[in-house]
């Protein structure tokens, strides 16, 4: 009877510190994803004609997220019954949307305008005994289009005329 009293509080505290913990995460992930909301970041194989005079280069962002005791209890649960593991697919998402902006950061430190040929690589690490995911680590990649030093000067030129420099 024990046991599972301290089962049943485990699960308590793992979800209760487990469902903070994400929500903190997806407030800082939504107001990063405003500040870089004029970065462009696009799956195509092709830039647009508009970047064709841009410079180019790797850009990466990567992110290893762990899973909660509650979301381990969770999914055990729903393989035995069978069907969407919704446990592990905000996991997933935010590990997606946080990689994301790691790049995007990268992107921008560089000067960037755009990124393109957004492509994703997952990983599943420390399984507790081979039964439960773990941690899940998140790379995305792509290729960010810089201006050239021309191009940026032609912006800094045009911008001063604007505001009547």
């Amino acid at each position: 009877m024990g046991q599972i009293i301290i089962f049943l509080v485990l699960l308590g505290l793992g979800y209760f510190f487990g469902r903070m913990a994400e929500s903190r995460h997806y407030k800082r992930i939504h107001q990063r994803e405003q500040a870089y909301r004029k970065l462009l970041v696009m799956p195509e194989k092709i830039p647009p004609l508009e970047f064709s005079q841009h410079e180019s280069t790797l850009v990466s962002g990567n992110v290893v997220i762990s899973v909660d005791y509650f979301k381990t209890v969770a999914a055990g649960l729903r393989s035995i019954f069978g069907g969407r593991v919704a446990a592990y697919e905000s996991l997933l998402d935010r590990a997606r949307r946080e990689a994301i902006l790691r790049m995007q950061e990268e992107a921008k430190a560089k000067g960037a305008d755009a990124i393109y040929n957004l492509k994703f690589e997952t990983a599943r690490i420390g399984q507790n005994a081979g039964q439960s995911l773990g941690s899940v680590e998140v790379l995305a990649y792509g290729t960010a289009l810089i201006p050239t030093p021309d191009m940026r000067a032609e912006r800094i030129a045009r911008n001063n005329l604007v505001q009547g420099k």
